[in-house]
């Protein structure tokens, strides 16, 4: 009996022991949740960042998720419900976030070998249009919507330098800055709104007739797309987060999925870097971040 009750003691003392490292795997198991803004459709954006997503969780040895949303104000709304641990969005999302959300600059995208992006108004190859004037009481095609920072924020507050006010032309929404372009291609409107990179993306409608809408007006450059880190991201983790995404582009493999999400780099980026982007989103929408 003795023996017995030995062996029952000896058993209840290795589960009491067991226990804390089964809760430490299931902590550990928890994914690292990333969330894309819709700068394309969602679903594309999705398959433009899964192998990335699939590297950084190889690096980690954490399950990585990865969601976008149907449009930027979706997309705002999962943000202020803290549904991610590493976010990549537009810059006005980005301010906004890091002054009501506490969220953290880590890295910004390279794009065509540079780190910053202009907004620029376009109009069809053919179109008789060589300056912004021209375009009062014509159609303009803006992307994304009012939360759009480069083909909205900044392409009005360029077309107001150049003498052109909000109600002096028509203005139309498509759900993304890439369906602005695409719709003035196929005559949906007179002129568009957007950043200047995406005119080379190589699977935009104008590759096969080689001409491309012409560009009338061309912005400031501020820093390109942020990627930042929400407060669930502990400092200790921010460090391995961004080594891990900055070591895409030291290897063949990286660069190659770097190429895959449309990019040509990450860069180490500070809050700082987006100041520029305040004073645009002050001047246009008259909030302060």
């Amino acid at each position: 009996m003795k023996a017995f009750l030995v062996i029952v003691m000896l058993c209840l003392a290795a589960n009491a022991a067991a226990g804390p490292q089964d809760g430490g795997a299931s902590a550990s198991a928890i994914p690292l949740r990333i969330g894309i803004f819709p700068r394309m459709a969602p679903d594309r954006m999705v398959e433009l960042f899964r192998p990335l997503a699939n590297w950084l969780g190889e690096r980690l040895g954490r399950r990585v998720e990865l969601e976008s949303a149907p449009d930027l104000h979706a997309f705002w709304d999962r943000l202020k419900q803290g549904r991610y641990d590493l976010v990549h969005y537009n810059q006005y999302h980005y301010i906004k976030a890091h002054k009501l959300l506490q969220h953290r600059a880590i890295l910004k995208n390279e794009e065509l070998e540079r780190s910053t992006i202009r907004s620029v108004i376009v109009v069809p190859a053919d179109s008789p249009i060589v300056r912004v004037t021209q375009l009062r009481g014509r159609k303009l095609l803006f992307g994304g919507g009012k939360e759009a920072m480069v083909s909205y924020i900044m392409a009005v507050d360029l077309l107001r330098r150049r003498g052109l006010a909000s109600g002096d032309y028509l203005q139309a929404t498509t759900l993304t800055p890439v369906e602005a372009l695409r719709f003035l291609y196929y005559g949906q409107g007179d002129a568009a709104s957007g950043g200047d990179v995406l005119l080379r993306l190589d699977d935009m409608p104008w590759q096969a007739s080689g001409r491309p809408p012409r560009v009338i007006a061309l912005s400031r450059p501020i820093a390109q797309l942020p990627w930042a880190v929400t407060p669930s991201v502990s400092s200790e983790e921010e460090a391995q987060i961004r080594d891990a995404l900055l070591s895409l582009n030291d290897s063949p493999k990286g660069q190659h999925i770097l190429r895959l999400a449309k990019l040509t780099g990450l860069r180490p980026a500070d809050d700082s870097d987006y100041d520029p982007a305040r004073r645009i989103v002050a001047r246009v929408l008259g909030e302060h971040y």
